[in-house]
């Protein structure tokens, strides 16, 4: 399951933390291997920022431990443990150069003059901040602030890098350039970063594993596109990405809908609730339905409500019989200038068999 590395670095072993009868964290078991970029994603007060926190130190858990290299650090205050964690306001000191703010963690530990230069001068260049050294952070812009934060906290060489949010005070395309920024310094400096985000694009395109918690529970954990293709849950389904919702009854190893079989991957209770989950980008318009002998392909009868233009590409919304909510298809550029695809018209979404996840409601 760990592509990067096998070795694991940081055990949460059944770690549960409460305030008074909330569970805060319940039972929380994940392992986090070397030089892995993990994402806990979730929704505001999911338990992601908690037990980030645990791993850090700044939390005692009520129950079970927190292991690195196989130690249990569960018991050590923050700065006794090799993990550094950088939170959302950065921290920096304004009186402070840039060089100053880098080396101020090093100068506490006691480490000699010239060698806290030589690591100061290295995680400058890395992070491209060498140009920069001798400014003030108010004289930075966001993104420059963000890397001296994260300069500060990779100089020091922790096992474990621990970040909260770090892009959020970030407008959106800076954020998108640090996403990519942040995941190539982590590659290049080995480290294993823990980051707690609610974004969930922000994980797709940075992490190489992430955990999905509800309610202080983990509801999945794997590779962001194992989560975005094959959710595990209703939930995971629908936080992860946009996704259309269609029910029906169990029939013949998939779904009802309106008179048409849906099939799918997933495997249904007899109890179960049934849905069937589908991607935007996974839908296609098309004027009349596959013909009865085409198993390859799943198809709903629907009525175009509006149209979305985004660039690049353009969303439909649909009226279906079956569905939750409006159904989005999302075409390209390409697929939308093919069509008419104008409001009240009646057209049919297609979409291949191994696109749609059957799910059980709730």
């Amino acid at each position: 399951m760990k592509d990067k590395a096998e070795r694991t670095v940081i055990a949460i072993e059944r770690v549960t933390k409460r305030y008074g009868a909330l569970k805060a964290v319940d039972a929380v078991s994940l392992d986090l291997a070397e030089g892995e970029f993990f994402a806990l994603l979730g929704p505001s007060g999911c338990g992601k920022t908690t037990l980030l926190r645990a791993v850090a130190g700044f939390v005692r858990p009520d129950e079970g431990r927190v292991l690195l290299d196989g130690r249990d650090m569960t018991p050590l205050r923050p700065n006794k443990r090799p993990i550094n964690m950088m939170f959302q306001s950065y921290a920096l000191f304004p009186h402070m150069s840039v060089a100053a703010n880098v080396a101020y963690g090093l100068e506490v530990e006691g480490v000699d003059r010239r060698e806290t230069q030589r690591r100061v001068g290295e995680i400058l260049e890395m992070t491209h901040l060498s140009d920069f050294a001798s400014r003030k952070p108010d004289q930075l812009s966001g993104g420059q602030r963000q890397r001296v934060a994260l300069a500060r906290a990779l100089v020091k060489r922790p096992r474990v890098l621990l970040l909260d949010e770090p892009l959020a005070a970030l407008d959106k395309k800076l954020r998108e350039q640090m996403q990519l920024e942040l995941k190539r310094m982590q590659e290049e400096v080995g480290v294993t970063f823990v980051v707690v985000t609610h974004d969930q694009e922000e994980a797709l395109v940075m992490a190489d594993r992430m955990a999905v918690l509800r309610d202080g529970v983990v509801q999945q954990v794997g590779a962001p596109r194992t989560l975005y293709e094959r959710p595990a849950n209703r939930f995971v389904a629908g936080f992860i990405g946009k996704m259309n919702v269609f029910r029906g009854e169990a029939a013949d190893g998939g779904l009802r809908v309106s008179g048409r079989l849906i099939r799918g991957d997933g495997d249904l209770a007899p109890a179960a609730r049934p849905i069937a989950a589908v991607r935007p980008e996974r839908l296609r318009l098309v004027d009349a339905p596959p013909a009865d002998g085409d198993d390859a392909e799943n198809a709903l009868p629907g009525r175009i409500l509006d149209i979305a233009y985004h660039g690049q590409d353009m969303n439909v919304r649909l009226s279906v019989e079956a569905a939750e909510d409006p159904v989005i298809v999302r075409l390209t550029a390409d697929a939308a200038e093919a069509g008419d695809w104008s409001p009240g018209r009646e057209v049919w979404c297609c979409w291949r068999r191994e696109h749609t996840r059957l799910l059980a409601d709730g």
